[in-house]
């Protein structure tokens, strides 16, 4: 009876995750999470317009609340940090300063050229190549579930292109080796798309959670952001990258 048992409270544990050795910190609604190249650091961050730094250990370097934001997606840059909200466009931070830059994008929902996007279907992540920003649309539906490709600047940002990526739930994206991988929350997958081929490439199923993020570091390690309130570290090779 007593090893039944403790086979029963094994099963049970791993199934809530207690027991995922992946699971290198616990951030409260992690909907989004970067890379930064240049401090070998990671910027998460969640719906409640708080972002975390943290090394690559899961090592909680610092937290700052930015205000009342629903952040989906960030992009981390040498100088700034670019956030995503749902439910606006897109926040810009200066780095060093930790100040509200500008708001570039004040609203994506106004507008011929940004129309695309609305409240109940909003930007819910975001990966940026030079000038130009690829913009995740969260659609419970795979038919409205698209990837937005924007010209950044000369302000207003305008839409070039839209790449149709046949999944629902896109909730995470981010450039990597001229790739976008983005993860989706409702099949629990993580997608690559080739940008030179313009097609998907690669689909890998996940284990059971709410993903909304996804990064790469330069030492061949994909982090993904959970917003059951986990970030989990593999290596590229353990899911098949």
């Amino acid at each position: 009876m007593r090893y039944n048992f403790l086979i029963v409270m094994a099963v049970l544990l791993t199934s809530c995750g207690q027991s995922d050795e992946n699971v290198i910190v616990k951030i409260p609604e992690a909907s989004g999470i970067s890379y930064c190249t240049n401090t070998d650091t990671l910027i998460v961050v969640n719906d409640e317009g708080t972002y975390y730094e943290i090394d690559t250990k899961g090592k909680i370097l610092q937290k700052v609340k930015l205000g009342k934001y629903d952040l989906e997606g960030v992009v981390c840059e040498d100088k700034q940090i670019i956030f995503v909200r749902e439910d606006k466009g897109l926040l810009i931070v200066e780095r060093e300063s930790d100040k509200k830059k500008k708001v570039i994008v004040d609203s994506f929902y106004e507008g011929k050229n940004l129309a695309l996007f609305d409240k109940k279907a909003g930007i819910e992540g975001i990966a940026k190549v030079g000038n130009i920003i690829y913009l995740a649309k969260q659609s419970k539906k795979k038919k409205n579930s698209f990837i937005a490709v924007v010209k950044l600047t000369p302000y207003p940002g305008r839409v070039l292109d839209i790449i149709e990526v046949d999944v629902a739930d896109i909730a995470g994206l981010t450039y990597h080796n001229n790739a976008l991988y983005m993860v989706s929350d409702k099949k629990d997958l993580l997608i690559k798309y080739d940008l030179d081929k313009k097609k998907r490439v690669k689909k890998v199923k996940l284990a059971k959670g709410a993903w909304e993020g996804i990064a790469f570091d330069n030492k061949g390690n994909v982090y993904l952001a959970d917003d059951n309130g986990r970030v989990l570290k593999y290596k590229k090779k353990a899911l098949g990258l």
